[in-house]
């Protein structure tokens, strides 16, 4: 089975078979071709969010929900939301009767025959079309699962074959839309919110409404022309609704006593607008090159797993926190307590997650040197350029500051190119600022142990499954921390390769053995490290 557009799309076929209402076996011996819907029902949707642990944020509406389920990676995921499968078309059926291939309606039929579940449908004419639309609207409501519209086709699919289709549409059908559910609220504000591409985005923010079973608060108004089309201004009466019954749009203003006029400084960096207009549309931009809101990919790094791992930021928060304002620089990120107010009453966040969230900023507050060196995203200091600089000052973070572009070149590994971009950047007065509020806020281990030379000149590689470590970056920083090298690949110079299963006949085992490279278990190791020494 695939998701996509009946011909091209993702192999989903081992989520599909958790499909609660899907027949796995058919007593139809040819090929058979059909195409559905796949969803979650209202009722389950609010059993999976009931179930959700205290805390954690529920899902928005069932057809995200869903589209999600039948993505998944791991298939156990998909078994527990009770996804369902409705086939709305027949598209062949090799050795079905003649008129179930003629018909839908006896095509729907032999479906269910089959055990397919199909979609709701209705006979109608031109005389009761309309009747039966009505009525179909009249029933949405109450309806079980969820539904944004209608279908009208022709039910001799022969014939409707002979008309063809439009670029994008087939001839022989109708599509109907549900009107989009509307509330009245009143606009409290105009929120300008700067992104990575340089634009200034105008978003209202107005008093909470339910719609389509989630509260709304907010609206993206996309650029100063529509801002300006809908005169919107302090205090109006507008009203709202869910594109496509997921995106909070305003529709209209009751009250048009606007515009607003849009602010003269960039929210993030201060810096002057402009306002420019392309083909008659008009956007609010920041021609700072150096905004921070520009910068989403410098904190993406800085707050990695790899450097000051601080767990749940994602990259989208980052922008909405730059946005808001909450943080101008990576001090910042430590001083959340001071935005608490604002960061719960978030979208996406609460008070739960606000914690959760400060918790890990707190975590990531005491690191090491060669973290926060990695973090600040020098260009040609990865994590091991970074460890190396580390050692070779003894984890002190001055002499890491001060070092010169002959002291950098005299680590192995590190060249001159990589040397200038260090001193570069150390000599630049808006960086040594950002440093020293980080240093000011941070708590650094600068501990520094002879254990740097145990395993100096020593090449390992990691491969399988660990029991005492985390993850194999995690033996992997032990190993560095001790003066060790460690690759991806069994070669010549490998030391040894680190295995729990020694008997295994994995490509690498069989490669160490080939050149006669010792395989090691991670008890080894860890035995080593502790006794600081190398044995047999």
């Amino acid at each position: 089975m695939t998701r996509g557009n009946g011909e091209v799309g993702e192999v989903i076929t081992g989520n599909a078979s958790t499909f609660i209402n899907l027949p796995l076996r058919i007593a139809f011996p040819g090929e058979l071709v059909i195409r559905g819907e796949a969803v979650i029902s209202y009722a389950d949707f609010e059993e999976i969010n009931d179930a959700l642990p205290e805390g954690e944020q529920p899902y928005k509406n069932p057809r995200n929900l869903c589209a999600g389920s039948v993505r998944q990676l791991d298939s156990s995921v998909t078994a527990k939301r009770n996804v369902q499968f409705h086939a709305f078309a027949l598209v062949s059926a090799d050795g079905a009767p003649e008129e179930v291939l003629r018909s839908r309606e006896e095509g729907f039929k032999w479906l269910a025959g089959l055990g397919f579940a199909v979609v709701g449908y209705r006979i109608v004419t031109a005389g009761t079309v309309v009747a039966a639309v009505d009525d179909f609207e009249s029933r949405i409501a109450d309806n079980p699962l969820p539904s944004d519209g209608l279908v009208l086709t022709l039910d001799d699919a022969v014939y409707s074959a002979t008309l063809g289709t439009t670029a994008k549409f087939p001839r022989d059908s109708i599509a109907f839309k549900w009107r989009d559910q509307l509330a009245e609220t009143a606009l409290r504000e105009i929120e300008w919110s700067a992104s990575r591409t340089g634009l200034i985005n105008p978003v209202a923010i107005f008093d909470p409404v339910e719609l389509e079973g989630t509260t709304v608060s907010r609206a993206s108004l996309h650029n100063v022309s529509i801002m300006e089309e809908l005169k919107l201004g302090i205090g109006d009466t507008i009203r709202v609704y869910k594109a496509n019954m997921i995106i909070p749009q305003v529709l209209d203003n009751l009250t048009m006593s606007g515009p607003e006029t849009p602010p003269a400084a960039c929210p993030v960096c201060g810096s002057g607008t402009l306002i420019k207009d392309e083909n008659g549309v008009r956007t609010l931009v920041c021609p700072n090159p150096d905004c921070l809101a520009k910068q989403i990919k410098k904190f993406t790094l800085f707050v990695s797993r790899e450097a000051m791992n601080i767990d749940g930021l994602s990259e989208m928060t980052i922008e909405k926190f730059i946005a808001r304002g909450i943080i101008k620089e990576p001090a910042d990120l430590f001083k959340l307590e001071e935005h608490r107010d604002v960061i719960v009453g978030m979208e996406g966040f609460g008070e739960k997650s606000y914690e959760n969230l400060l918790a890990a900023c707190r975590n990531a507050s005491e690191t090491t040197p060669d973290r926060l060196l990695l973090a600040l995203g020098i260009p040609g200091i990865g994590t091991a350029n970074a460890k190396l600089i580390a050692k070779h000052c003894r984890n002190s973070w001055e002499a890491m500051e001060r070092l010169t572009k002959e002291e950098l070149m005299e680590i192995e590994g590190i060249g001159g190119i990589m040397a200038e971009s260090y001193t570069k950047f150390f000599a630049d007065e808006a960086n040594r600022r950002i440093v020293k509020d980080l240093t000011d806020v941070l708590k650094l281990d600068e501990t520094f142990t002879s254990a740097g030379t145990l395993f100096e000149g020593m090449t390992f590689v990691i491969t399988g499954g660990l029991n005492n470590h985390a993850n194999r970056d995690e033996l992997k920083a032990l190993i560095e921390e001790a003066g060790g090298k460690v690759a991806g690949s069994v070669s010549a110079r490998t030391t040894y390769l680190i295995n729990n299963d020694i008997t295994s006949t994995s490509g690498k085992n069989k490669k160490a053995r080939e050149l006669d490279i010792p395989i090691i278990d991670e008890e080894t190791v860890d035995r080593w490290l502790k006794e600081g020494v190398v044995t047999e």
